[in-house]
């Protein structure tokens, strides 16, 4: 039986998934869960399993942080539901009672890497017919892809790093060939590298390597997470600067600049380092002078459109000694823990928390489905 009309906004917040980053996703879902308004909107949390079934959660933002030490996941335990279009809507259906549905509004997919972050949950949605936060299929699909997503940076004339792209088929027929590829970016000679899942985010199967011998190493490393590899030239002597992307009434907007320090014995942004060991400094703002911060925040427009996103992004960048900018990456689906760099950003640039959530919910209905 269908329910009847409902007032409040009916937001499901969509997180967990099939992907290395179901740990972070569940924490980013806590912190959306934290701060949504429940006058104004009804939440209904949804968890996706490992093995990826879809299932309620409870509304109790605590279930969903690191205790003990201990990373948060979506076990199943709920009632199993599937979402479908119905008149012009969309609904999630109880599997334990088909009979039973419940219209949804909008969905906030707080869902990182591969089976959330990539186009495929905005495919799901699309054909849903139900309005999402966030870019759509082409771009979450682009800006997943670390390899296509330099070359869609090159080809608008934007800034970028060297670096190759390691395909299965490359390292399975021609592995001497492809090391000596990757290594030819090590120039000067003694220069590292940086060896990354093409596919992957959160620092996951990242490693720095110095020597040729750890190169081959590094690639089966990352390749466990993903056939795809991307490998990438050290930028000696920069700052790791980050900038976010906001729409606001159809206007995308850039926050103020932050800088990423690692400190202690981590030498890179690695996993350990964001979420566990407190290795970090965020410095919000970054101390940049005007007109480097304005290229900058410049930049991360132009990469934002470059790849056709939608609603919001973190661009990460280089920052070089002589002031000039590389783009490293652009992330569609930022973290959003309480220690992720965008909303610290936006709060820094006058965008609170709530305000935040707010502005990307109304972003998603105001564009609705499809390619608007």
């Amino acid at each position: 039986m269908a329910e009847a009309a409902h007032e409040r906004i009916r937001v499901v917040v969509l997180f967990g998934g099939r992907s290395s980053e179901h740990a972070i996703s569940c924490i980013s879902a806590g912190s959306v869960l934290s701060a949504l308004d429940r006058g104004r909107y009804e939440v209904v949390p949804l968890g996706i399993t490992p093995d990826g079934r879809w299932v309620r959660m409870p509304d109790d933002p605590a279930l969903l942080t690191i205790r003990q030490g201990e990373l948060p996941s979506v076990d199943g335990s709920g009632a199993e539901v599937l979402l479908r279009p119905a008149d012009g809507a969309s609904v999630l259906v109880d599997l334990a009672a088909p009979s039973a549905v419940r219209s949804i509004d909008v969905v906030f997919p707080v869902m990182h890497g591969p089976w959330g972050e990539d186009g495929t949950v905005q495919g799901l949605l699309e054909l849903a017919d139900v309005p999402y936060v966030g870019s759509g299929v082409f771009a979450s699909a682009a800006g997943m892809d670390k390899g296509h997503m330099k070359r869609l940076f090159l080809a608008a004339g934007l800034p970028t790093g060297p670096f190759e792209v390691v395909t299965d088929r490359q390292w399975s027929t021609d592995r001497a060939a492809t090391l000596a590829r990757c290594w030819a970016l090590a120039q000067p000679p003694g220069l590292p590298l940086f060896v990354k899942p093409a596919r992957a985010g959160s620092s996951v199967g990242i490693t720095k390597v110095r020597t040729a011998d750890e190169l081959a190493v590094a690639i089966e490393f990352a390749r466990e997470h993903d056939p795809k590899v991307i490998v990438e030239a050290a930028i000696e002597g920069a700052r790791e600067i980050e900038c976010a992307v906001l729409v606001d009434n159809g206007i995308p907007r850039a926050s103020c600049c932050a800088e990423i320090v690692v400190k202690g014995d981590h030498e890179f942004y690695d996993f350990d380092a964001k979420y566990l060991d407190d290795a970090v400094d965020l410095i919000v703002p970054a101390v940049l002078d005007a007109d480097v911060e304005g290229r900058v925040q410049r930049t991360a427009i132009e990469a934002f459109e470059a790849l056709d996103c939608r609603g919001l992004a973190r661009v990460d960048f280089f920052v070089l000694p002589d002031g000039s900018v590389l783009l490293n990456e652009i992330n569609t689906m930022p973290g959003f823990t309480s220690i992720s760099m965008f909303p610290r950003l936006w709060a820094e640039s006058g965008i609170e928390y709530p305000q935040l959530i707010d502005t990307l919910i109304n972003d998603a209905l105001r564009r609705g489905t499809g390619l608007r």
